[in-house]
């Protein structure tokens, strides 16, 4: 018998994108480290890929984080 148990984290009633099987899922199926979430509702999980891709371009046009810009660097003084 195992000390400790393997508990995945998040709860029924969350929903998450896996990355691994490319579906939605509620509740804790796969991996943490597999699946972005949680979200509050199934539609939303279901655009995840979609909300990362423009959170990402977000980040990448932020002149506060951007590297290559004249000024940044990305540290605030």
């Amino acid at each position: 018998m195992a000390l400790f148990k393997k508990r995945q984290a998040g709860k029924p009633g969350e929903w998450y994108y896996c990355l691994k099987h490319g579906t939605v899922e509620e509740g804790p199926e796969c991996r943490a480290a597999d699946r972005l979430g949680p979200y509050g509702t199934r539609q939303e999980a279901s655009h995840a890929m979609e909300t990362a891709r423009e959170r990402n371009e977000e980040w990448r046009e932020d002149p506060r984080w951007n590297d290559d810009a004249p000024g940044g660097g990305g540290k605030e003084a």
